[in-house]
C-alpha cells in the first residue's frame, strides 16, 4: 500500500500550528478548529451528564415497584436525559466534527464566518447551565417530556413565574437560534469557499451530508423555536395558543414541534452517513461505490424528510387520509436510504478490511442502523404504530437510531481523525475494549425493548407490571455496561493526547485534503489553497488529487494493498 505522497510543508506551513495549551480551549476562538473540539469536549459531557440519568432511571425499572426516587424526580429525569442527549449531545457533537473537517475537506482557511461560529458555540455552554438549572429550580423541575406536549407544560401547580418549564424551554429556544446561525454559516461556506476545481461532484460524501443536513435546519428549525417561543409565552404572559382552555389548540404544537423534530433525525444521521462513507474506503481500500448517486441521495433524504411529520401523530385524531399519505412518504425515506445501505455494503465487499478501531465502530453503527430501519419501516405503518403507540417499542427503535448509530458512529469519527486533531496515534487495545462494551452493551440495552413494547408496556413510567421485569432486568444491565464503556475511550482519549505515539500526516493512508495538512493542522490550513482536479476515493488509481504544482506535487492517489 503506498500513501500519497507529499513533502512536508507543501499544503500547510509545519512552522505555524495553533496553540495546543488547555487554555487555548477556553477563549473566544475564531479558528474552526478550536472550536471544533471545543463543541466535542463540551458535548461529550453532556453525554455523561445524559448517560447518568438514563442509568437513574434504569436502576429505577430493573424492579417492578418505583423504589429508587419520587416520582416526580422519575419524570424530571426522564425529561432531561431525553434533552441533553439531544440538545446537548448529538446536535453539538455533530456539528463540532463538521466544524473541524468541512473547511479542511473543501479547502478552504476557514469557515466563512468565525465569529458568528465562535458565538455559536458559546451558546451551547448556555444551554447546558439552563438546562441544569431547570433541574433544580425552586419552582419545580420541568417533566413534560424532551417534546413538552401542552396541556401538560403550561401547568405550573407552583405558580412561580421562573419554574422548571420556564428555564428548559428558554434553553431549547437559545439552542435552536445557535443551530440557525451554524446552519448558515455551514451552507454560505460549502457554497462559497470551495477550492478552485473543486466541484460540488468532488466533493467528500460527508461535506454532502453536512450540506443537506444543514439545509434542513435552515427550513424546519424555525417552525420549532417559535413553537418554543409561543409556547413561552403561554406559560409566562397568559397566551392562549396552545392552551385550549383560552381556545388555543395543543395540537398546532404538535406540528410545529415534530415538522422540525423528525426531520431532525435526518440532520443528526445524515453526517454520520458522511463519516460512513469516509471510513469504509479507507479501510476496505477500495473507491466508494456509486459515489455521485450517494452524495445524491443526501439531499433526497433532506427534500422527502419535509413532509414525513405527521408519522408521530396518527394517534392525535389525524385524519385517515392523512395517515395514509404519511405512511407512504415515511416509507419512502426508505430509497434513498436503502441505496446509501448498498453503496456501504459494495464498497466493503470483497475489500481487504482493516478492522481498527474506526471500522469497527462504523461497521457496528451500520449493523444496528440496518436494524433500526427495519424497525422504523414497521412503525410508519399505521397498524402498527397505533399498536405501539406510546410503548418501549418507540423507545428501543429510538435509541438505536441515536445511540447504536449516532453516537457509534461519532466514536467511529473520533478515533478515524484523532490523529489528524491531536497528532497522536491513540491505543488499539483501549478502542477496541471500548467497542465490544458499547456494541454488547447497547444491545443488552435497547433490544429487549422491542419485546416489551410489543407486550404493551408503556414508556415514561416509573412502575410497571412485574410480567416485564426479565426484559428490564436485561435492559437495565445492559445500560450498567453501556455506561462503563466510556471509561476506556476516555482514559484512552486523555493518556494518548499527553502521551500517545506521534502520528504523522496521514496514518491511514487515506485520501482527502485534510491528509495533506500537517497533523494537527496549521491556523489557516493551507499556505496556498489547493487546486483539485479529480474526485474523492480514488483508492487503487494512480491519479492526483490536487494539482501537480511545486506547492502541490506528488499527491497521488493512495493504492490498494
Amino acid at each position: 500500500m503506498t500513501d500519497m505522497q507529499i513533502s512536508p510543508g507543501v499544503l500547510g506551513n509545519h512552522h505555524h500550528h495553533p496553540p495546543t495549551t488547555w487554555k487555548t480551549y477556553f477563549t473566544f476562538s475564531t479558528d474552526h478548529k478550536v472550536i471544533g473540539i471545543q463543541y466535542l469536549v463540551t458535548s461529550f459531557l453532556f453525554l455523561l451528564i445524559g448517560g447518568i440519568f438514563a442509568m437513574i432511571i434504569r436502576g429505577e425499572l430493573i424492579t417492578p415497584e418505583s423504589d429508587l426516587v419520587d416520582r416526580t424526580v422519575y419524570n424530571a429525569m426522564f425529561t432531561m436525559h431525553g434533552t441533553v442527549m439531544l440538545f446537548g449531545w448529538t446536535f453539538p457533537s455533530l456539528v463540532g466534527l463538521a466544524n473541524y473537517l468541512v473547511p479542511l475537506m473543501i479547502g478552504a482557511r476557514d469557515m466563512a464566518f468565525p465569529r458568528l461560529n465562535a458565538a455559536a458555540f458559546w451558546m451551547v455552554p448556555i444551554v447546558g447551565v439552563l438546562l441544569m438549572f431547570s433541574f433544580f429550580v425552586p419552582g419545580g423541575p420541568a417533566q413534560a417530556g424532551w417534546w413538552s406536549y401542552p396541556p401538560v407544560s403550561i401547568q405550573n401547580p407552583s405558580g412561580n413565574l421562573i419554574n422548571g418549564e420556564f428555564v428548559w424551554l428558554l434553553a431549547v429556544a437559545i439552542s435552536g437560534v445557535s443551530s440557525i446561525m451554524g446552519a448558515v454559516n455551514f451552507v454560505t461556506t460549502i457554497v462559497k469557499m470551495r477550492a478552485p476545481g473543486m466541484t460540488f461532484f468532488k466533493m467528500p460524501v460527508f461535506v454532502w451530508a453536512v450540506f443537506s443536513a444543514q439545509i434542513i435546519q435552515l427550513f424546519g428549525l424555525p417552525a420549532l423555536t417559535a413553537g418554543a417561543i409561543m409556547l413561552l409565552f403561554d406559560l409566562t404572559v397568559g397566551t392562549g395558543f396552545f392552551n385550549p382552555d383560552q381556545g388555543g389548540n395543543p395540537i398546532l404544537f404538535q406540528h410545529l414541534f415534530w415538522f422540525y423534530s423528525h426531520p431532525a433525525v435526518y440532520v443528526i444521521i445524515l453526517p454520520v452517513f458522511g463519516i460512513f462513507s469516509e471510513i469504509f474506503p479507507v479501510y476496505a481500500r477500495k473507491p466508494l461505490f456509486g459515489y455521485k448517486i450517494v452524495a445524491i441521495s443526501s439531499l433526497l433524504i433532506a427534500a422527502v424528510s419535509a413532509i414525513v411529520w405527521v408519522h408521530h401523530m396518527y394517534a392525535s385524531g389525524t385524519p385517515g387520509w392523512m395517515r395514509i399519505v404519511f405512511m407512504i412518504t415515511t416509507m419512502c425515506v426508505s430509497v434513498p436510504t436503502g441505496i446509501k445501505v448498498f453503496a456501504w455494503v459494495a464498497t466493503i465487499w470483497r475489500g481487504k478490511l482493516h478492522l481498527n478501531t474506526p471500522m469497527l465502530f462504523a461497521l457496528g453503527a451500520l449493523i444496528m442502523f440496518v436494524f433500526a430501519g427495519i424497525t422504523g419501516i414497521m412503525l410508519s405503518s399505521v397498524p402498527i404504530d397505533i399498536h405501539v403507540n406510546n410503548t418501549y417499542f418507540v423507545v428501543g427503535h429510538f435509541h438505536y437510531v441515536l445511540y447504536g448509530t449516532v453516537t457509534m458512529g461519532m466514536y467511529a469519527a473520533i478515533y478515524h481523525w484523532f490523529p489528524k486533531m491531536t497528532g497522536r496515534m491513540y491505543y488499539e487495545g483501549l478502542g477496541k475494549l471500548h467497542f465490544w462494551l458499547a456494541f454488547i452493551g447497547t444491545n443488552l440495552n435497547f433490544w429487549p425493548m422491542h419485546p416489551l413494547g410489543l407486550y404493551g408496556m408503556l414508556r415514561r413510567a416509573a412502575s410497571y407490571d412485574p410480567e416485564y421485569t426479565f426484559w428490564n432486568v436485561i435492559a437495565s444491565i445492559g445500560s450498567f455496561l453501556l455506561g462503563m464503556s466510556t471509561l476506556p475511550f476516555i482514559l484512552n482519549m486523555i493518556s494518548s493526547w499527553a502521551n500517545g505515539e506521534k502520528a504523522g500526516d496521514n496514518p491511514w493512508k487515506a485520501i482527502g485534503l485534510e491528509w495533506l495538512v500537517a497533523s494537527p493542522p496549521p491556523v489557516e490550513n493551507f499556505d496556498e489553497i489547493p487546486v483539485v482536479i479529480s474526485a474523492p476515493y480514488g483508492y487503487g488509481l494512480n491519479e492526483p488529487l490536487v494539482a501537480n504544482t511545486p506547492r502541490l506535487k506528488d499527491s497521488h492517489r493512495a493504492e490498494a494493498d
